[in-house]
């Protein structure tokens, strides 16, 4: 049976300083190496062994998925990364701490660019203190200066559908380690949830959520894997 895990990145320094991430590289905290490790311990306890692994080509879902293949002795199978698994860009609210940002632009104003399904958050001004356009991961990709949700679900799904769902659709077990609002692409996508409802959807970090799917590659309904 084809089964599919992800795994959103363990808490990263940014998260612990609550500050807009997106597209900068940042590495994971103490806390966030254990939430890994847990997770890798978690699938080896549960007998839910991965085949095939992908991530995004951002530091704290490769650690993510490194850390908890070693931890399941899963460490040598196949992985591909990718850039349309990164997390969505946040443009000009990069690095920003995002309780100073509410003071200074409203709680609202904040929330509707956090949470709204198609408004992005103003742009990144080229050249400024987080611009990626020469980081060599990157070079020959169209790097976004902002990305609303509705934005990153419509690089993500392309790339689940030529990807990722054929090697799912040969019978591997799939673990797929990226980050909250890529990974929410995907949920919103197998679990059939509306534009309204995806917004309020919470993806902790570290927690491994696991889908079965039938012989029509219909998924059955998403579980954490510590329910099962």
């Amino acid at each position: 049976m084809p089964t599919l895990i992800l795994v959103r990145h363990g808490q990263s320094q940014w998260n612990l300083e609550n500050r807009f991430t997106g597209w900068w590289d940042v590495d994971l905290t103490d806390k966030g190496v254990a939430e890994a490790e847990a997770a890798g311990l978690l699938l080896e306890e549960k007998g839910l062994l991965p085949t095939r692994a992908f991530c995004s080509v951002q530091l704290r879902a490769i650690k993510t998925l490194h850390l908890a293949l070693e931890a399941c002795g899963r460490l040598w199978i196949p992985e591909t990364k990718d850039w349309r698994l990164n997390e969505r860009h946040y443009g000009g609210l990069t690095g920003l701490n995002k309780a100073e940002t509410a003071e200074k632009h409203g709680d609202e104003q904040v929330k509707i660019w956090r949470r709204s399904f198609d408004v992005p958050p103003p742009p990144m001004d080229r050249d400024g203190p987080y611009d990626l356009s020469k980081d060599p991961r990157y070079a020959g990709i169209p790097i976004p200066d902002t990305e609303s949700l509705k934005l990153t679900i419509e690089r993500v799904l392309p790339y689940w559908e030529s990807d990722i769902l054929p090697v799912l659709s040969s019978g591997e077990t799939v673990m797929i380690s990226a980050h909250g609002n890529s990974l929410r692409a995907l949920v919103k996508h197998l679990s059939g949830i509306s534009d309204d409802d995806i917004t309020g959807l919470e993806i902790p970090t570290g927690q491994p959520i696991v889908y079965d799917f039938d012989d029509n590659m219909q998924p059955g309904e998403r579980h954490y894997l510590k329910d099962r």
